[in-house]
């Protein structure tokens, strides 16, 4: 399905139930290793390792690289969809996404330190033939609208249930 028939057959399904605007994404898994995690998310397998600085062995990306990838894709598909939605030439785009983590906070060495990120910085190049106002706007309606920045610059409440087995 193409992104403009993608957008047309939601927009219709969420205007005659607006019920239908509302989803649920799911990821489970277990910890395999001294940080192996492997998750599955619909049919989708995914895995987690740390480097060896980080006592993993470095197999897969982290989590805060798997953060930024999420962010940098939401990002990417976010432009894509919303080029569409304005009618802008998107030709294609390349993303780049760094983050800054100070591991006090993870390793609880000070309080003050927060264990997530400190800044994220997003580089974007739409690249087609629009104006750079052009790609502004659509700038603009993507960070309005991705799911992953989203999370990042707003607080979501989260629910965590402990599961302790019987002894």
């Amino acid at each position: 399905m193409s992104v403009t028939a993608a957008i047309a057959a939601n927009e219709q399904a969420i205007g005659e139930a607006a019920g239908n605007a509302r989803v649920t994404f799911r990821t489970q898994g277990a910890l395999e290793g001294p940080t192996l995690v492997k998750l599955v998310s619909r049919e989708h397998t995914i895995e987690v390792d740390e480097p060896g600085v980080l006592a993993g062995g470095d197999a897969h990306a982290n989590p805060v690289e798997y953060a930024l990838a999420s962010l940098a894709s939401c990002q990417a598909i976010t432009y894509r969809f919303w080029a569409a939605k304005l009618g802008i030439q998107l030709d294609g785009l390349e993303i780049a996404a760094e983050g800054d983590l100070d591991l006090h906070g993870f390793f609880g060495l000070d309080s003050t330190v927060r264990p997530g990120f400190t800044g994220i910085r997003l580089e974007v190049t739409p690249l087609g033939p629009e104006s750079p106002e052009r790609y502004q706007q659509l700038a603009d309606a993507v960070d309005a609208h991705c799911p992953v920045l989203d999370l990042f610059t707003n607080a979501t409440p989260v629910e965590r249930r402990l599961a302790v087995p019987a002894a």
